[in-house]
Order: C-alpha cells, then structure tokens, then sequence
C-alpha cells in the first residue's frame, strides 16, 4: 500500500493551476486562442490617456505640465521621455513595451497554426484565418509606432526562448517599412471584408490596406528621404539611401487608392443639405456609438467595465463643470481655423479680432469649446454663476455699488474661478471634440463609451491627395481635397503647386485635430522649428465703461504668448532607453543622445 501511494503522488503532484491556462491549452482552443489576440488589442495605446498625445506638440497644453513642457523644450534623453513614459502619458507606447506586444503577435502567428482545423465561415472567413489576419495586422501597427518613434529597429519575427542570444542589430529603415508593408498585406488577404455580431471593432482587410497607406505616406516623406543627420555613422537606420523619393510617393498614393477603390466606405454626411448645421453634423460623427460609413477601424469601450481607459469626458470638462480641465488648445491650432468664406484668420484684421469666433469653419465649432459656446446645463452648486449653460472663462469689470468701487467677476471655466479653480485651463480654450455633452463628466466613475476612431476613410483621402501633389498631380488632389471641404462646409480649394502643398497640410492640420495625427505630421515633413516655438492662449476681458459702470457685452480678447516651447533636430527620433541599450550590444543610438 506504502508503494502504490507513492507512486501513484508522482502523478498527483503534476497538476496545472487552476488559474491559469498553458500554451498548449491556448492554441488547441479557438476560443481561448481569441482571448489571446483580444489582449493584444488591449495592449494598445490608450487614445484617452490623460496626457493626450496633442500635448507633446503644437496642439494643446498640459495643465498641470512640468514634464510636458519638458518635452516640448526637446529635454530627451535615453533615461527619461519626460510626460510620455509616465503612467497617465503614453507608457504603452515605448521600446519594451511595443516588443512586448510584437511579441505577442509572433507566439499567435506561430500557435495560431496548431489549431484544429474548422471550415465555418463567418464573414466569410473561418476563424483560424481571421486570427492570423489580425496578428500580423496587430504587429503591422505595433512596428508602425516603433519606425515613427526609434526608425530602423531590430526586426523580431520569431519568438525568443530562454537560452537564446538576445543581440540583434536595428534593420535599415527601408528594410523595416518592407517588413511592415508585407504584414499588410497578409493581413487584408486573411481579413474580412466586414465583421458582424460581436467581431465588430476588429480589424478588417480595409482596415489592414489603410494602415499600409499610412505606413507608405510616411515613408515616403521628408524625414526618410531628405534630412541629413551630420555625421551620424548610420544614416540607413532613419531614411532611404536608395531609390528614389517619387517612387514612394507613386507606393502611397497606390496605397491609399487601394482603400478608395474598395468603394466600401465614404465620409459621414458627405454632402450636407442646406439646412443642416454642418458643425452639428461633425459632432455626430465623434459621438456615434457605431461605426458609420467613415469609420476603419475603431476601438469600441464598455465604459462600466474600464472606466479609465475612456476617462476623456473627466479629464477635459471645463472645471467649471467639476472636470479636469486637461489637453487644452492652444492658440495655434485655434487660429489654424478659417473663416467660413475660406481666408485665413488673423488677429491683425481688426473684424476678426473683435469677435474672433464668429464664422468660422465649422470645425471649429465642434472642436473647439471657446467664450460664449453653449455647451450644457451646469450642475446645481454652479447654475446660480453661470445659468444658461455658456462657457465662461473670462473675467468682467462690474461696478460694487456697495464699495463704489470696480472689481473683477470670474468666470467659473477660468483659472481664478471659484469653482475648482487649479483645474482651470490656462489658454483660454478647452477641447470640444469627443466629449458627449449629454453626460455629466464630474465624477471619476463616469465615463462615456464613444469609440475612438482609429482610421477614418478621411484619412485616407488626405493621404491620396497629399501623395498626388507631391507627384505634381494637383487637379486630381484637389477632387479628393474638395470632398473633405465640401463635407465641412467649406469653400473648394483652387491653388496649385508649393500653395497647394501648403493648404493640403492645413486641411489635414484641421480635418484631423487632436485625433494623434499632428506629432508625426510635423516629424514626417521635418518642420519642427515651425511647430516647437512659443504658443499662445487668449485674454478674455469684459470691459466696464468708467463713465456709465455698465460693463460691455461683447469681450475683448487678446492673444498672448504663455508658454516658451523649443525644438531640436535629435527629436525628430526617440532616443533607445539606456536600458536597452545595456541588454543589446549591437545596438546603435540615435543621433543627438548620449
């Protein structure tokens, strides 16, 4: 009896956690292989962060911002990313943590083919094949972020065990954006052309072609091609150094062709009747909780579930409203705006300078929460300050007539509010696009479960165009640049040549505000001087006449500058994190960092 129990022990202690599933579990399982993937797509970005991507350039402020403006002064260095790497910035979206997510993607691709084999069709794929779509689609977005930020980086596709020799050298930045191109289209062989049921949100073959149009347009543009590092000992790690920079305009606009002549998406309300409210119109679309006709690829939320992950509507309220008055815009992208008859604004023109928000592009106003917008009812403690709902940043001279003095009212959305005055923003401005006015954003545990909108067929028409009038095809650029104003309510373009270029990139500066499209915009196109300088935010005052005491109805605001920002050439590229460089001595640091 003695024997028979020990050797039946020996099996008995060979047992699996009960919580947890092995490798060997995962792969012979679909449906615990797509709770694989389903983590990788939570492995993303968070969109939402409280330090949202607008504030690491010439977009928006950072209310409480030491680090941000650290940043924005170009203090890089391989120890620290000041603002981005903190646990509110963008942790996700950094060296070790994007090849933890490559490395998830290469265990699926590898386990994926253990799966039994099961011929059902849905959306007219099985499953077995979807999956491997969406891995290399995952990696393909998860290398995208590592070329924008690093360049050239070490090509993983494999996955490494214990044992293995980690050093491997950083792959030319041609031989990355091959890499990832080839991932693409893997991907949109193996995807869906739709999704339906509970699939919907995952990636589609579209949404595997645009983001190639993506990846193509940026590997096309100034910084890969034209811009000289001097001196760097390895200038193939972050541009061409062969071929030519028109052949890669030709592989983006086919690229972005490619999506347009699926004829499976348009822009929302592309052709607004006379009598819509055309601002009203764009709103829509920020807040539809489905995908609508311009939608790629977007990422769903269940806000009682993760609450933090979609904390965009507590963050960026005005304080007035007990929000968090975060990710401010600033004066740059305000004024980017056009008047509704499509010149330029300026705060030189003194029509434009008295009331700067009165017909403007209709953008603007559903961007954009500025003086005087009606925004939404206020909460009980604040109705009796502010009744009718009006955003009230500034301050008014009214006449004490107790004191028979003057003396200052401030407005409850300003930085010498009575109602949560540290969480006021200093620009004058606070975000409007995204933010679901019909929910109260004053508690933490409130979050709205809008999607956010990955890629939009928006983009894609501005990838065509900006393509096209590199390429000197301006008439064809104009069609696709016309269909994104037309939608916005806004006269057509008729420029040619260097202009156009110029007005393509406004448009795109506009179209896709606060959406973590400017940050790689201005690296792309090497311009930032242009971007990383001073900025600007508003003075709000409403003025009292010495003489009657009656205070003006209309304010006068003025621009003023509030922040230095600076830029150097080394922060076109990330610095590796020291960290990484120790582990891997065949690695090569960026240009600029010591």
């Amino acid at each position: 009896m003695g024997i028979l129990t020990i050797s039946c022990s020996d099996d008995a202690l060979v047992l699996k956690p009960l919580g947890e599933y092995s490798e060997t579990d995962v792969w012979k399982d679909p449906a615990l292989s797509e709770l694989f993937i389903n983590g990788i797509y939570d492995a993303m970005d968070i969109p939402y962060a409280k330090y949202m991507q607008m504030c690491f350039v010439d977009e928006g402020h950072r209310r409480d911002n030491s680090d941000v403006m650290n940043f924005n002064n170009c203090v890089l260095n391989p120890d620290n990313i000041p603002g981005w790497t903190k646990g509110e910035g963008h942790p996700r979206m950094i060296w070790d943590q994007l090849y933890a997510i490559v490395r998830k993607c290469n265990i699926s691709l590898t386990g994926i083919d253990k799966l039994p084999d099961d011929n059902t069709l849905i959306d007219g794929k099985t499953k077995k094949e979807r999956l491997k779509g969406e891995a290399y689609f995952l990696r393909a977005w998860t290398y995208l972020y590592l070329t924008n930020l690093y360049g050239g980086v070490p090509i993983v596709d494999k996955v490494y065990q214990l044992g293995d020799d980690y050093n491997i050298a950083r792959s030319s930045y041609e031989d990355c954006i091959k890499f990832i191109s080839e991932d693409c289209d893997k991907a949109a062989e193996l995807l869906p052309l739709t999704h339906s049921g509970s699939n919907n949100g995952r990636a589609t073959k579209g949404a595997a072609l645009a983001l190639k149009s993506r990846i193509l347009l940026y590997a096309a543009s100034d910084l890969h091609n034209s811009f000289n590092f001097e001196n760097y000992e390895k200038p193939e790690y972050l541009k061409y150094t062969t071929g030519s920079q028109n052949s890669r305009w030709k592989a983006a606009k086919d690229a972005a062709k490619a999506v347009i002549d699926m004829h499976l998406y348009d822009l929302f309300k592309a052709n607004p009747s006379p009598t819509d409210s055309i601002a009203q119109n764009i709103t829509d679309l920020f807040l539809a909780p489905k995908a609508t006709e311009e939608d790629i690829f977007i990422r769903y939320f269940t806000s009682r579930l993760v609450p933090y992950n979609n904390n965009i509507l507590n963050n960026n309220t005005p304080n007035g409203y007990h929000g968090g008055g975060n990710n401010c815009p600033i004066g740059e992208i305000v004024d980017e705006y056009e008047m509704r008859s499509g010149i330029p604004f300026s705060w030189d023109n003194p029509e434009h300078a008295k009331t700067p928000y009165k017909d403007r592009d209709p953008r603007f106003y559903a961007s954009i929460l500025y003086e005087g917008a009606k925004w939404r009812t206020r909460t009980a403690d604040v109705i009796s300050i502010e009744p009718n709902g009006i955003i009230s940043i500034g301050n008014k001279e009214i006449w004490n007539t107790e004191k028979n003095e003057m003396q200052l009212w401030y407005g409850p959305d300003g930085r010498n509010s009575t109602v949560s005055a540290f969480e006021g923003g200093y620009t004058g401005y606070y975000l409007r696009k995204f933010l679901d006015p019909s929910m109260d954003g004053q508690y933490q545990d409130i979050a709205q479960d809008t999607p956010w909108r990955h890629i939009r067929y928006a983009e894609i028409l501005l990838n065509y165009a900006e393509a096209c009038i590199e390429l000197g095809e301006y008439d064809e650029a104009k069609i696709y640049l016309n269909k994104i104003r037309k939608r916005a309510g806004m006269p057509d373009i008729t420029a040619t040549g260097v202009e156009l270029r110029e007005c393509c990139r406004h448009e795109r500066r506009v179209e896709l505000a606060f959406e973590d499209h400017r940050m790689w915009d201005v690296r792309r196109w090497a311009i930032g001087p242009q971007a990383y300088k001073p900025v600007h935010g508003v003075t709000i005052i409403y003025k009292m006449d010495q003489e009657t005491h009656v205070t003006d109805e209309i304010p006068t605001i003025t621009p003023y500058e509030f922040e230095k920002r600076a830029w150097l050439d080394k922060a076109y590229f990330f610095p590796i994190p020291r960290t990484e460089m120790n582990r891997n001595s065949l690695l090569i640091q960026n240009p600029g960092y010591e």
